[in-house]
């Protein structure tokens, strides 16, 4: 049975997409059979696996609107064991469109039903909002990774979406579960970084991931080409920070 998992915030850039791809493709490499689904709609998750988005004919947006199935919208990539369903632009009026519909929150997790099992893990890049296409994926979702910048803005918002994930748990999917909080672009040098990693860690204790994400320039550079990091340059700290990240949820889910 496949362990479906979203990776949200509602901040933008806080690494949500660079976490999805890079961590996707850590599982893959270490054996695990991985579909990577990109709901949203700039679909940075699929130009970063070397898709091009504009050849894209079903994705994400025809799975919510159910006029195709999943096992139709899934594509191979480059990366060992690692399948997408892709996003593309027209992901953008899904909001509208799935406003009037009954069971609204429920489209993307009766859309998996037939592919799950065909998957060790199944991750969700979501939106960088908590509007509908999020809320899809924490209603289809076993648990929830949520990537924190250390920055100073870091905390802010955080309760939001602590809240949003309450009201997904009480409401439409009671079995969701926090994952853990992954702390992104680190930079030991400033004291900053590790102010914030100390008040995180302080706060959420064992909600945390052992391993952090480290500022690394070939973390930046290898989605213009359209690869992930482990296909990039294997042995960059960004690849053995996403390593060390996938191991530690195989173990903790093991």
């Amino acid at each position: 049975m496949g362990k479906i998992i979203a990776i949200a915030n509602q901040k933008g850039g806080v690494g949500k997409t660079t976490t999805s791809v890079n961590l996707a493709a850590s599982l893959g490499v270490l054996e695990k059979k991985v579909l990577l689904i990109d709901a949203d709609p700039q679909a940075n998750a699929t130009s970063g696996l070397g898709i091009d988005v504009e050849s894209v004919d079903i994705g994400t947006y025809q799975l919510l609107e159910h006029t195709n199935s999943a096992a139709q919208a899934v594509l191979k990539t480059d990366s060992p064991n690692l399948d997408l369903i892709p996003a593309h632009i027209d992901l953008v009026a899904i909001e509208i469109e799935l406003v009037d519909k009954d069971q609204r929150e429920y489209m993307l997790k009766k859309a998996l039903e037939d592919i799950k099992d065909q998957y060790d893990y199944i991750l969700i890049d979501c939106a960088p909002s908590l509007g509908l296409l999020t809320l899809n994926a924490l209603t289809a979702s076993d648990a929830v990774i949520i990537p924190i910048q250390c920055e100073y803005f870091a905390l802010e918002g955080l309760g939001k979406l602590l809240n949003t994930v309450k009201s997904v748990q009480k409401i439409h999917n009671p079995e969701l579960d926090i994952e853990g909080l992954l702390l992104t672009m680190y930079d030991s040098r400033l004291r900053l970084s590790n102010q914030v990693v100390e008040e995180v860690q302080k706060h959420f204790n064992d909600m945390v991931f052992s391993t952090i994400i480290q500022r690394n320039v070939k973390l930046s550079e290898a989605p213009s080409y359209g690869e992930s990091i482990i296909n990039y340059d294997a042995s960059s700290k960004g690849a053995s920070n996403y390593l060390s990240l996938a191991k530690e949820i195989i173990t903790k889910n093991s």
